[in-house]
């Protein structure tokens, strides 16, 4: 933890910005959960139909120059998500599919090319089971990590992802269907600030092993964009 503190701590205090996800786009979107009919979740939130606004920030995870190979981020604010004034925040970073790859962050020249996973598992019910946004195939010709291609690929037309969920020997199942509007000329300072631990529900909780090395990263982060005095 403490490595991970200084290395945000010093890449921050050289960019003047975040250590990560230092650039993004902000927009809108709506997610829409269909629910299930026999609770198979075991999770009030994942089984109940609902459509709820949704605040996204699409960013680049290293902020690499241009079209250069970078992680990428879709961080989530779901509106209202278990009643009026209730937040739920999910942090999803490009990864691979498979059973270790969906643990893994990943490198990409396109932005939808594959899956943005959690990393981390969720406990929904009795059983720990990943989350993850499965671009829509079709919707969108390829799109470059260049935060200026993201923003166009906005504007031209709605980015629509499959949201999923799958456990240990289980196959990916849909819970959700997200969908972005144009982006938002946002001032970077005044952009949300995500926290899938404070913002979590009952029945859809992250687990911890990946909460210190966050915590550990953002905190130096904010420290090496903080003046000191002489």
């Amino acid at each position: 933890m403490k490595v991970a503190y200084a290395v945000a701590r010093r890449v921050a205090g050289l960019r003047s910005a975040p250590a990560l996800h230092p650039g993004g786009v902000m927009c809108s979107g709506t997610l829409d959960v269909p629910g299930t009919a026999d609770g198979q979740w075991g999770a009030d939130w994942l089984d109940r139909p609902g459509s709820y606004e949704v605040t996204v920030r699409w960013s680049r995870a290293l902020g690499l120059p241009g079209a250069l190979p970078d992680g990428l981020g879709l961080a989530l604010r779901v509106a209202d998500a278990d009643g009026p004034g209730t937040a739920l925040d999910l942090l999803l970073t490009s990864s691979g599919a498979g059973r270790l790859g969906r643990h893994l962050p990943l490198l990409r020249r396109e932005a939808l090319a594959g899956p943005y996973s959690t990393l981390t598992s969720y406990r929904t019910g009795a059983r720990e089971r990943v989350l993850a946004a499965f671009p829509v195939r079709g919707t969108h010709p390829a799109v470059d990590v260049a935060l200026p291609a993201l923003r166009q690929a906005l504007s031209r037309a709605p980015v629509r992802f499959d949201l999923c969920a799958a456990g240990a020997g289980e196959p990916w199942r849909s819970f959700a269907t997200l969908t972005l509007g144009a982006a938002h000329a946002v001032p970077e300072r005044s952009t949300l600030s995500y926290d899938p631990y404070a913002h979590s529900l009952p029945g859809l909780r992250p687990t911890g092993w990946l909460r210190r090395l966050r915590q550990a990263a953002y905190a130096g982060s904010r420290d090496g964009r903080t003046p000191t005095g002489p």
